[in-house]
């Protein structure tokens, strides 16, 4: 379990100073909510998004200046970070632009900055280091801004890094008393295919991982340490703390070549904190519909569990799962969802195959599939799978339903590497 002062394993914590940590860059004490979020105006969100996406383009180039200049400003935050940066990168590249692109909408901002200061504790990120990585972004984003970096751009950009500090530095102050990351054991390894596992994971029930179904976390193995990679948890909560995980091993992907090909029972991993917003509201009364593309099970699979759960009061709701694969063989899971189906009578699994002429059931690609066979308008939509079949899929959907209907994690948020 984890310690104060500590890191997880393979982590070394940064060395820094304590003082003026206890307020954010902007100068506001950071223990008000509300400090700095009235900064930003509609003027600035657009002065933002003009000069991002100016400099978007040159991404690439940029963040490597970015991470090369906070390393040589602060040499020791080079230990809270993978040897390999390719990945990193693009995280940062990928939470910059969706920072941007929600500024304008307060409630959709907060919510994601909360879950990434949740996530980032696992680093040991603290409150003194506000203010190096602002400062470095800033000359960063001015360098490569070609010439338009004025003072409006200057004053829009700290507006809005003082609130995205303040958010953050909040939130790992309310969470202060939760671990940033837990011990698992790996106490299941099942091989479904050649290139993909199920694994159980049991942490200490002195100190329970708290999610809700729908979510993911991040998972370290201890051939690679520092580097992370994202999981959707497969299974409500269980008395024991136990999770399942759905691993797919891709090409050079490490911790998921790791995890499928050399774990074994008894080995330990890291889990990090329970991150996402692909969450049933239990007070609705709609039907469901669960669109899941290969390992996009995962996700969906633990909601349709918590809400077969019987022990509470819940309003009466169907569910219909449409599975795709390629081939039968690729449906690794459908034993276990036939037996939930048979426990669970309010679900319907339907199977659906793209490449595999001869199969009895439902053929053809995914977002097909479910166009033709429902109208969907009145149906809480939950969607999880390849990005394409997620993008396609959310994108028929939204001519059909209202879009706070429609839930999916960005395709950017969960990786497989």
């Amino acid at each position: 379990m984890r310690r104060e002062g500590t890191a997880p394993p393979g982590c070394q914590r940064a060395k820094e100073s304590r003082a003026g940590s206890g307020a954010d860059p902007s100068g506001r004490a950071a223990a008000d909510p509300d400090a700095g979020l009235c900064a930003i105006t509609q003027f600035d969100c657009a002065i933002l998004k003009e000069s991002f996406a100016y400099i978007e383009p040159l991404a690439e180039k940029a963040v490597a200046y970015f991470y090369a200049r906070l390393f040589v400003a602060s040499p020791e935050l080079r230990s809270m970070f993978p040897l390999a940066m390719d990945v990193q990168r693009k995280c940062f590249v990928a939470a910059l632009a969706r920072t941007v692109w929600s500024m304008d909408d307060p409630k959709a901002l907060a919510e994601y900055l909360r879950s990434l200061a949740l996530d980032h504790r696992k680093f040991g990120v603290r409150e003194s280091h506000y203010q190096l990585v602002g400062e470095t972004l800033l000359a960063t984003l001015r360098k490569f801004s070609g010439g338009r970096w004025t003072p409006r751009v200057q004053s829009a950009w700290q507006a809005a890094f003082n609130r995205v500090a303040t958010i953050m530095i909040q939130a790992a102050r309310d969470a202060e008393d939760e671990p940033a990351w837990w011990l698992g054991e790996v106490v299941s390894h099942e091989r479904r295919r050649r290139d993909l596992a199920v694994l159980t994971i049991r942490t200490d029930p002195a100190q329970p991982l708290r999610y809700r179904p729908g979510q993911y976390l991040n998972v370290q193995v201890t051939r690679w340490p520092g580097v992370w990679r994202k999981y959707s948890i497969a299974n409500a909560p269980r008395p024991d703390g136990s999770v399942d995980l759905h691993v797919r091993a891709v090409p050079a992907g490490r911790v998921s070549r790791a995890l499928v090909r050399e774990t074994w029972p008894g080995d330990t991993v890291v889990l990090g904190p329970a991150l996402g917003t692909m969450i049933v509201d239990d007070g609705s009364a709609r039907d469901l519909l669960c669109v899941a593309g290969g390992t996009g099970l995962a996700p969906i699979k633990a909601i349709i569990e918590g809400l077969a759960d019987a022990t509470g009061p819940r309003p009466a709701r169907s569910i219909r799962l449409f599975l795709g694969a390629r081939r039968r063989e690729d449906l690794y899971d459908l034993p276990d969802l036939w037996r939930l189906e048979a426990a669970c009578s309010s679900l319907r699994v339907i199977p659906a195959l793209s490449h595999e002429p001869g199969f009895a059931g439902l053929r053809g690609m995914l977002p097909d599939v479910v166009r033709r066979h429902g109208r969907w308008h009145d149906s809480e939509i939950f969607v999880s799978g390849p990005p394409v079949m997620v993008r396609r899929t959310v994108r028929m959907l939204a001519h059909r339903t209202a879009g706070e209907h429609i839930h999916f994690d960005p395709p950017d948020a969960l990786d497989a590497g």
